[in-house]
């Protein structure tokens, strides 16, 4: 019989996560702080940064058993497919060991027409991993990136230790569902998370899903949080909401870019370019779920390709190299990158997106090693 060691669940133990609240289900990571939460009423973007993308728990055991209570909240959206339950993934030293789900859990569903919701509560479940080698190793356990995940307790059969500090510089980024990872086949599968286990370096992942708005609170975090490296992604989700307009964009785009500098004067800033999306590169927003795709639901973009002031991803990659190449003199550490460098027209061809908007598992590996070597290679801006 496993004689069981439970370890309080502290801050110590969690990275990704800037901020922790504990609710009637347990502790809940946050990837905003509390008083940025406060400054938006969108229960999409709370769903968003409520989902750990990038956080884990990171600890030293010499534990051949690991169990972890956990209470889900997965949202599934009415008239669409049910999506998996989501992956625990185990790194064992900084290599993936071993997945696991829990199909237990609260169930959310949306409805996207009138955008209600409701609650069917489930019960808790136990990510359990066994036969572990016994001798001392770090261990990550990796929450999913599309659920929202409560801590409820950690137990182990030896005794566990907070990973010191192992000297990597810290890496923020924020972006999109893309770079929040949504379609990807597991957490430490997304692409920051790979580009970031390239390119040696802690993620902390502000990608949130369809909430890549410029919104002035998220560039205070970015400006608050310390982080040796920054990149911010943007354009995408500007143009599937349809949500601004070419007047407003520039002037925000530097907003943004003032803001971040106000906390990281001198800190490494790249700024990325939407990769390639073909049903919005010269049609703007909005966007819409269209059921009649086969053999899954797709997107399709509604806007007039015809009106000047809106906003597609050509024009918003034009904005940004141009706004970068007005800040250089001014800003050496600003670097801009075009996301179609990362997924352009030849990895389209060959590993197109499923619903027409977001890349799988495999192109989510592709971007990934383009960033490595585009950012964290020899004479990238990230170069470690």
């Amino acid at each position: 019989m496993t004689a069981w060691i439970t370890t309080p669940i502290e801050r110590n133990l969690l990275r990704g996560a800037l901020d922790l609240e504990r609710s009637a289900r347990g502790l809940l990571p946050h990837r905003l702080p509390a008083w940025a939460r406060q400054q938006f009423p969108d229960q999409f973007l709370a769903r968003a940064e409520a989902a750990p993308s990038g956080v884990r728990l990171a600890f030293r055991t010499r534990a051949t058993a690991v169990e972890l209570d956990v209470h889900p909240i997965r949202t599934v959206y009415r008239d669409l497919p049910t999506p998996a339950d989501g992956v625990y993934d185990l790194h064992i030293d900084g290599h993936l060991a071993a997945q696991t789900s829990v199909p237990e859990g609260d169930i959310r569903t949306v409805d996207m027409t009138t955008l209600s919701e409701t609650l069917r509560p489930g019960p808790p479940g136990t990510v359990r991993f066994t036969g572990l080698s016994a001798g001392p190793k770090d261990i990550e356990i990796w929450l999913p990136q599309n659920e929202i995940v409560h801590l409820l307790a950690l137990r182990t059969d030896a005794p566990v230790d907070a990973v010191p500090d192992r000297g990597r510089k810290v890496w923020l980024h924020h972006g999109s569902s893309i770079s929040h990872g949504t379609s990807a086949d597991s957490p430490s599968t997304t692409w920051p998370a790979l580009a970031a286990t390239l390119g040696g370096v802690e993620l902390i992942n502000l990608g949130l899903s369809g909430n890549a708005l410029l919104d002035p609170f998220l560039a205070r975090v970015i400006r608050d949080t310390p982080a040796d490296l920054i990149s911010v992604k943007i354009g995408i989700n500007l143009v599937n909401t349809d949500l601004m307009r070419l007047r407003a964009f520039a002037p925000a785009v530097h907003g943004l870019l003032d803001t971040i500098r106000e906390g990281h004067p001198e800190t490494p800033l790249l700024l990325l370019s939407p990769l390639l999306c073909p049903i919005q590169e010269d049609t703007p927003g909005p966007i819409i779920v269209d059921l009649d795709c086969r053999p899954q639901a797709c997107f399709r973009a509604l806007g007039d390709p015809t009106d000047p002031t809106r906003l597609t991803l050509r024009v918003i990659r034009d904005e940004l190299s141009r706004i970068a190449e007005q800040r250089a003199p001014e800003d050496p550490n600003l670097h801009y990158l075009d996301g179609r460098s990362l997924y352009g027209e030849r990895d389209f061809a060959e590993l197109p997106l499923p619903d027409a908007v977001h890349p799988d598992g495999a192109a989510h590996r592709r971007i990934a090693e383009h960033f490595a070597e585009l950012a964290f290679g020899n004479g990238g801006p990230f170069a470690v």
